[in-house]
């Protein structure tokens, strides 16, 4: 399970899974276990801007925080995305 960052955003880290590369770049937001059961999932549109799948279970302020840093760190979050997948951004 590939985490963007080995540290943890709001308690959270900030991962995808290798079985989930065949979509559009997007975001689990999970605990230690990383598990996707209670995770977040939130989809990277090219512009940074995320759009939430699912909240799991973060508060508000969580997710607004997390959805802060994806906005900040995004291209960078991306250039990891593409080492395991040729599907690029969000596009609704």
């Amino acid at each position: 399970m590939p985490k963007y960052y080995s540290f943890m955003i709001c308690g959270y880290y900030l991962y995808f899974t290798s079985h989930c590369i065949i979509e559009a770049m997007h975001v689990h937001a999970s605990d230690r276990r990383l598990s996707e059961s209670g995770s977040a999932k939130l989809f990277v549109k090219g512009d940074g801007e995320t759009e939430v799948q699912s909240q799991g279970m973060l508060t508000e302020k969580q997710l607004r925080i997390i959805r802060t840093f994806i906005k900040d760190n995004y291209k960078e979050m991306y250039a990891k995305w593409c080492e395991y997948s040729k599907n690029g951004f969000y596009e609704k």
